[in-house]
């Protein structure tokens, strides 16, 4: 005969699926570049994972009607809500970038070295674009700094909580974390994001375990920042890749290179990779969005047909 879980159980299966999911998290950070939407694809699943284990979990824990739990958790799924759709917003406009660049290396389409007046066009257009991504990075950065103060001022203490209260304080501990390196490779990372303040409070994480696993994984991350990227902007890996191949293609162009050929395929395939890795964060988020949707519908209606 089959037997359920008790609640405290189900919690700390709960617990060790999140410890789990940031430990593999910290290990794939070595396996990929850094900040590259192959990684933070990974982090956005893993966020979505934690997010339908926990409305899983609050079917098994058979909560009492009229308690805060389902303000509590519709609360949270509003920050991530909010969080995720000023991530949306900011990979959205990097079309505003990676349509011109496309641009550029499409003008350069001829075999033959480039004429005076098109080596014109060229320059032109590099400036444009890097003027494009001087606005997106300041538009960024005010977006995220009121964002950043969201994240960290909604996550309230929580001493010697245990049942669903416990599940919910560490699952926003660790869903804080994994937003925090997702605003940072999209949306703009800068000196005063924790990143550069030292470790988090692992103290307020529900378990030893956990907090041990948040610690490691941002310590990683906090290290790359310092060692990869000193100044402030977007850290994405293949936004920062086409920027230094449209560089490039200018430095060779301005030196009067007979040869651009190379330099003007690094562009294309730089921009083809921010293209792809844009539109799939795009379509997860989308998926997420309506994940939230879903599991709100599902505990609103498990609660009115008790």
């Amino acid at each position: 005969m089959s037997q359920s879980r008790s609640p405290s159980a189900s919690v700390a299966g709960f617990l060790s699926f999140l410890s789990e999911q940031l430990d593999n998290l910290d290990h794939l950070f070595l396996s990929h570049d850094f900040m590259s939407a192959a990684f933070l694809h990974h982090v956005l699943s893993a966020l979505r994972s934690f997010h339908s284990r926990l409305t899983s979990l609050l079917h098994q824990l058979h909560l009492p009607l009229g308690d805060k739990w389902l303000d509590e958790y519709m609360d949270e799924t509003s920050r991530l809500w909010d969080a995720c759709h000023l991530i949306k917003s900011a990979v959205s406009a990097l079309e505003n970038y990676h349509s011109p660049a496309s641009t550029v290396a499409s003008l350069l389409r001829d075999p033959h070295p480039p004429n005076h007046h098109l080596c014109t066009q060229v320059i032109r257009a590099i400036s444009g674009c890097k003027r494009e991504l001087t606005a997106l990075h300041h538009e960024n950065r005010s977006m995220a700094e009121i964002k950043i103060q969201t994240l960290f001022t909604s996550e309230a203490r929580c001493k010697r909580c245990s049942g669903f209260r416990e599940a919910l304080h560490a699952m926003r501990h660790a869903s804080t974390l994994l937003l925090l390196i997702l605003v940072s490779g999209l949306v703009y990372c800068w000196p005063e994001t924790s990143f550069y303040r030292g470790e988090p409070d692992s103290s307020s994480s529900s378990t030893s375990a956990l907090g041990a696993s948040a610690a490691s994984l941002h310590e990683r991350v906090a290290s790359a920042v310092g060692r990869h990227h000193r100044e402030p902007g977007i850290m994405l890996y293949e936004l920062r890749s086409a920027a230094f191949a449209m560089d490039e293609l200018r430095a060779e162009i301005e030196a009067d290179a007979a040869e651009v050929g190379e330099k003007v395929e690094s562009l294309k395939s730089s921009v083809e990779a921010l293209q792809c890795g844009a539109e799939g964060i795009i379509g997860q988020l989308d998926d997420f969005f309506d994940e939230i949707v879903e599991g709100r519908k599902t505990l609103l209606n498990m609660c009115s047909h008790r």
